[in-house]
């Protein structure tokens, strides 16, 4: 590694198998976290001599390390302790109680890895046995017993977030309804109820990125209403994304050619929705151009 690289960070989750390891996984992933699944203790080592050689490419690594390695996992204590030495590492245990993890096998109709000819509570009072030593030295518990994916999500990103990081990211996208309405949109909005600047000969040629056409849309009754009450509104909307971890919207504003209103509402929009706490904001004009 290089001198002036700082080693980066290492999560190794593990714990109990229907204990939530993939959502948790997956919560990490959307954090921008480097997530290799089923990963032999044996090959965490390469695995970072591996990324340390991509430099900061990488600053942040999670390995699931879990039973399904077998004879392997139980190295996974030495190993732990070994990597300790070079790099700040954390271990991440998922756990449920017996009768949990019991129904959630039996709703999946799949057998424990470790059941064998036995039942699933065999399978599962043979997993704690194994995981014991690593459940006693995990730097965080996690007991999703009470929990459903959305909760073990949103706790992980509380968890493992940086500090001040967008838990939501909204797309604010201006178009025109003549083009067809867009796909894959979670809000729409529609802007023909103002008076339309392409009837404006001095503003025909002009769009709503510029200062004129600005100035006339909010200018007209009702639009800057509209936008401060459509603002307001969008607040609950957006706290409730991040309490139930959707991590991405689309808001689709229309007007009729996508040049002039819903260009002018997406961007006053887009500045009021920066301004709520967690929620990163993305400007996007689809048919912007096309007249």
């Amino acid at each position: 590694m290089a001198d002036d690289q700082p080693a980066g960070e290492v999560l190794i989750v593990t714990g109990m198998s229907g204990a939530g390891r993939t959502t948790a996984a997956n919560a990490l992933e959307d954090l921008d976290w480097y997530v290799v699944d089923n990963l032999p203790p044996q090959m965490l080592g390469p695995l970072l001599e591996l990324t340390e050689l991509a430099g900061g490419a990488l600053p942040k690594i999670a390995a699931v390390v879990d039973v399904r390695g077998r004879e392997l996992f139980r190295a996974l204590p030495a190993v732990t302790s070994a990597l300790r030495d070079g790099r700040p590492v954390r271990v991440l245990f998922l756990d449920a109680s017996d009768d949990v993890l019991v129904r959630r096998f039996e709703s999946v109709r799949r057998p424990h890895p470790l059941q064998g000819d036995g039942t699933i509570l065999d399978g599962i009072r043979r997993e704690r046995e194994r995981v014991a030593a690593i459940r006693e030295g995990a730097d965080v518990i996690i007991d999703t017993s009470a929990m459903n994916i959305h909760q073990l999500a949103t706790r992980v990103v509380d968890l493992f977030s940086e500090e001040g990081a967008a838990r939501h990211t909204i797309t604010v996208m201006s178009f025109g309804f003549k083009y067809g309405l867009p796909t894959d949109v979670d809000l729409v909005a529609d802007m023909r109820f103002l008076p339309n600047p392409f009837w404006i000969p001095e503003l025909k040629g002009h769009t709503g990125e510029e200062e004129s056409v600005r100035d006339y849309v909010l200018a007209q009754p009702g639009a800057r209403e509209f936008i401060d009450a459509y603002a307001l509104a969008l607040r609950p909307v957006l706290e409730g994304y991040q309490r139930e971890n959707k991590r991405h919207s689309v808001l689709a504003i229309g007007c009729t050619g996508g040049k002039h209103r819903s260009v002018v509402t997406t961007l006053e929009l887009a500045d009021r929705l920066a301004e709520l706490p967690g929620v990163a904001v993305r400007v996007k004009h689809r048919d912007l151009g096309r007249e």
